[in-house]
């Protein structure tokens, strides 16, 4: 009895060794059934991105598979939820690739830490463009998933990319939006974004003289008392065990304080109503950002869109809460669309 545990405990590791990827560092609970496989490809600006490739149990280079691009949170790198959620969709026999961003985690980009609406769309395109060279993917049948910040910037991917063929956005943020007006449209007037555009600009210059991009700090810490729960949120996920990670732009020092310039003065999602290919908005019913999704998926044309609104859940918790983020409803969307 006591061989027969040993030999199937053997068996485990030596299976979860194989699978497991080199200086591995991701935070979520990691399936050993699932292998992963780093992978570097560009984007069309010749900045090297860096994924994790999640392959389905049984993965068969001889056939033909459904590709799915994975990013997000804004701020967050593969190992945190990207990650998590490539790993379940490969659970459910789809390639998936977490990857990083320009500017942030493995990937590359000289300067470190600042966002850009025009590359950071592209980004999503580049793992279309590397997906669709695969021998093993159906290059008909791509889709992708955006969380956060990255479920507004994939939408404004798929606005132009026409190979992505269904979308999901969860827990989805309008990174223009909330730059341009602040949370709930509080600071939407010229006269706000003149005082934003001038703080930044002055930060320009002493950047230029320093020779270095300040940063903005990242999720806030420590924690005010009087901090709104959404605040607390992100304090839980990205500074605590749960999702820290040393490579994430929230849970360290944050975005370069002149980050959001762009964002204010180069709007995304102008073409959401030009989408042909399927959308599926995710939120929760608690959440802070819902307004943000709700309005786009009003914006949304034709009979192949579908929200979904996930009771008594907050943002944070489609991060990575397995009970409340609606993996089902997710894989039963890519299985109509991406048949």
């Amino acid at each position: 009895m006591f061989k027969a545990v040993l030999l199937s405990a053997m068996i485990m590791s030596m299976a979860s060794s194989a699978f497991a990827l080199e200086n591995d560092t991701r935070v979520f609970k990691i399936d050993p059934e699932i292998r992963a496989e780093k992978v570097h490809f560009h984007n069309r600006y010749g900045i090297d991105l860096t994924g994790d490739i999640y392959f389905p149990k049984g993965f068969d280079a001889s056939k033909k598979y459904a590709g799915l691009a994975v990013a997000g949170p804004f701020g967050a790198v593969k190992e945190q939820v990207s990650g998590l959620y490539a790993q379940e969709m490969a659970k459910a026999g789809y390639v998936a690739v977490a990857f990083d961003p320009s500017f942030t985690g493995e990937s590359g980009g000289a300067v470190r830490f600042i966002p850009s609406p025009e590359i950071n769309t592209d980004d999503f395109s580049a793992a279309v463009d590397f997906l669709s060279v695969q021998d093993y993917i159906d290059p008909e049948r791509i889709g992708a998933i955006g969380i956060c910040g990255w479920g507004g910037i994939g939408l404004n991917a798929a606005a132009a990319d026409t190979r992505i063929k269904a979308f999901v956005a969860s827990t989805m943020y309008d990174m223009s939006r909330v730059s341009r007006n602040g949370y709930f449209d509080a600071n939407d007037s010229a006269d706000s974004r003149y005082a934003m555009k001038k703080a930044m600009n002055d930060q320009r210059t002493k950047d230029y003289k320093a020779g270095t991009n300040a940063r903005a700090g990242g999720v806030v810490d420590p924690l005010p008392e009087d901090a709104p729960q959404f605040v607390k949120d992100y304090y839980a996920y990205y500074k605590t065990p749960r999702g820290y990670h040393a490579r994430s732009v929230n849970s360290n020092e944050g975005w370069t304080v002149t980050g959001s310039l762009p964002m204010i003065n180069m709007p995304m999602l102008t073409d959401v109503e030009e989408i042909r290919s399927a959308v599926m908005i995710v939120h929760g019913e608690k959440a802070h950002s819902r307004y943000m999704g709700e309005d786009t998926f009003k914006r949304l044309k034709g009979d192949n869109k579908k929200l979904v609104i996930v009771p008594s859940a907050s943002h944070c918790d489609l991060y990575d809460n397995m009970e409340k983020i609606p993996f089902e409803e997710i894989r039963a969307f890519f299985a109509e669309y991406l048949k």
